[in-house]
């Protein structure tokens, strides 16, 4: 175990359990043993339980098709599967992520528990429907467990279509997504008029405004919510670069600073599932570590703030 003298970073947490090039997968029980069941949270339209780690693919699975790239992703993706990964979510505006997905997902294994989600980011009926058949061709799937409207464009105009494609039962769950703090206010008239099963935006613990308002609200709505951006893009490591891990830590199983910020998030009431985004095996396999143990209480959430905030 790691003590408080001791400066813990994620890729010294890897290396210290000789996880950088073989036995990633088996990371979760090296820190808990026999404790194999992972951390669920409910879909409140559906009672359906995920994972609440899940996993992105905004820039990390925007890449070509070069072999040596692939089959380092390929890891990556084998990674998340064999630790209880659901989630995985993407978008047309990823680039080519949605085909590297699919291209992926039909050589990994483990992958029955897989729960598709990607974004319709187009203007007009005719396009929307278009772009959302592309999506899912290029991620192999004939079920879109979750169809988002990204960044709330032309929302009007393909929410419609979304409820008719659940209703045909080519979507399962319908929802609206955000990554821009400008857009709060016009997410949050959506939520309260407007019937949906899950709601993606930032919240971090750098970035609390998520739980002013849209957090609540969607919690009285019941609806689910998606977490992007949860290491603020790499700056919440930056921000406690050269810092203790604390030893109370362990109280939430948790070993290192990426799960210390996954944990944060995923321990608020409101939150489903977070979907942090990388292409290194050594940090899906610390992120997936997040899935498993214990949750902090809400007065150890207010003791990590408190520590965070004083780095």
């Amino acid at each position: 175990m790691f003590n408080t003298t001791q400066k813990i970073s994620r890729r010294r947490f890897m290396q210290g359990l000789g996880l950088l090039s073989v036995g990633v997968t088996l990371m979760p029980q090296t820190i808990l043993g026999e404790n194999r069941q992972p951390i669920q949270h409910v879909i409140p339209s559906s009672n359906e339980r995920i994972p609440v780690i899940g996993m992105g693919t905004s820039r990390t699975f925007n890449v070509g098709y070069n072999a040596d790239i692939l089959a380092q992703l390929r890891e990556v993706l084998q990674v998340f599967f064999d630790n209880a990964g659901a989630v995985i979510d993407s978008s047309p505006m990823y680039g080519n992520a949605e085909g590297v997905v699919g291209k992926l997902l039909r050589t990994v294994s483990n992958k029955d528990r897989l729960f598709a989600a990607t974004k319709v980011w187009t203007y007009g009926k005719r396009s929307g429907i278009d772009q959302m058949q592309d999506s899912m061709r290029s991620m192999g799937v004939q079920v879109m467990d979750l169809m988002q409207i990204h960044n709330l464009r032309d929302w009007k105009v393909h929410l419609p279509t979304l409820r008719q494609w659940k209703e045909e039962k080519k979507i399962r769950y319908i929802g609206i997504t955000t990554s821009h703090g400008r857009s709060h206010s016009d997410l949050l008239q959506i939520m309260r008029a407007e019937d949906l099963d899950f709601v993606q935006f930032t919240y971090n613990i750098g970035n609390r405004t998520a739980e002013e308002k849209l957090l609540p609200l969607a919690a009285d709505r019941g609806i689910a919510t998606l977490i992007n951006r949860p290491y603020q893009r790499g700056a919440l490591f930056r921000s406690v670069k050269g810092n203790d891990l604390p030893e109370w830590a362990r109280e939430f199983d948790c070993q290192s600073w990426g799960q210390f910020f996954l944990k944060f998030v995923v321990s608020h009431p409101a939150v489903t599932c977070v979907i942090p985004a990388t292409s290194k095996v050594h940090h899906m396999a610390d992120n997936m570590a997040a899935n498993f143990g214990r949750l902090p209480s809400p007065s150890m959430r207010k003791r990590m703030l408190q520590y965070f905030e004083r780095l």
